[in-house]
């Protein structure tokens, strides 16, 4: 339980790095050049941001182990859940 929450803090932390410090980033990793074509100029900038809040929420989730009900919640009709085998043990 501990491991999940920290996995998540970390995830949450680096997501706010990602959103604070985007030029650092684009300065470090550069440009994607289908984000500043797509998306237009600061496509670049957008698409990092986008990362970090993405992250960001994802660290939440993991952290508050809400992962599986958020995705029955936005999948679930689209990928039924499959239903458990009944398993029956024969007596003799």
């Amino acid at each position: 339980m501990i491991t999940r929450i920290l996995i998540g803090l970390l995830l949450v932390i680096i997501g706010f790095i990602i959103v604070w410090k985007t030029r650092r980033f684009i300065e470090t990793f550069g440009s994607i050049p289908w984000a500043d074509a797509k998306l237009g100029g600061g496509g670049t900038s957008l698409m990092y941001k986008f990362i970090g809040i993405v992250m960001i929420f994802l660290g939440f989730l993991w952290a508050t182990n809400l992962w599986n009900s958020f995705l029955e919640a936005t999948l679930g009709s689209i990928i039924p859940k499959p239903e458990p085998i009944e398993r029956r043990v024969d007596e003799e």
